[in-house]
């Protein structure tokens, strides 16, 4: 059995980590800091930006893993992913913004809704439920 879903969206995933990488590697080079954050703020929201991600997406993975795995995956598991990763992306650069913005909001709503969203569905498949 091919996991097309969780393939796609672990590929996702990486290339969206390394480009949260490459964010914090920019503002790096222009400032000079090798190590930690010397309190630069937009470093620290760029390194939050990329820790909130490696915090959040292992669950959205392995949720989207086992419930492929079940067989119980489909077209509306394959956006699940795909909206999930385009509002990481989201998040990220509202968190470049030093004010409360939608982009931020909508990331985080979306990353709280889709961990609680698969959790339902794998407990339901889990139960014979669903």
């Amino acid at each position: 059995m091919v996991l097309t879903t969780t393939l796609t969206a672990a590929a996702a995933a990486a290339l969206i980590n390394c480009w949260l990488m490459f964010r914090c590697g920019q503002i790096r080079k222009v400032t000079k800091i090798l190590h930690g954050d010397d309190d630069h703020p937009l470093l620290i929201r760029r390194m939050r930006a990329q820790s909130n991600f490696i915090e959040s997406t292992p669950f959205v993975l392995i949720l989207i893993a086992g419930i492929e795995l079940a067989g119980r995956g489909g077209q509306w598991l394959s956006f699940t992913a795909a909206f999930y990763m385009l509002l990481r992306i989201a998040h990220a650069v509202g968190m470049d913004r030093s004010e409360i913005n939608m982009f931020r909001m909508a990331g985080t709503m979306t990353t709280l809704l889709t961990q609680l969203g698969l959790s339902a569905a794998a407990v339901a498949i889990a139960l014979g439920k669903f």
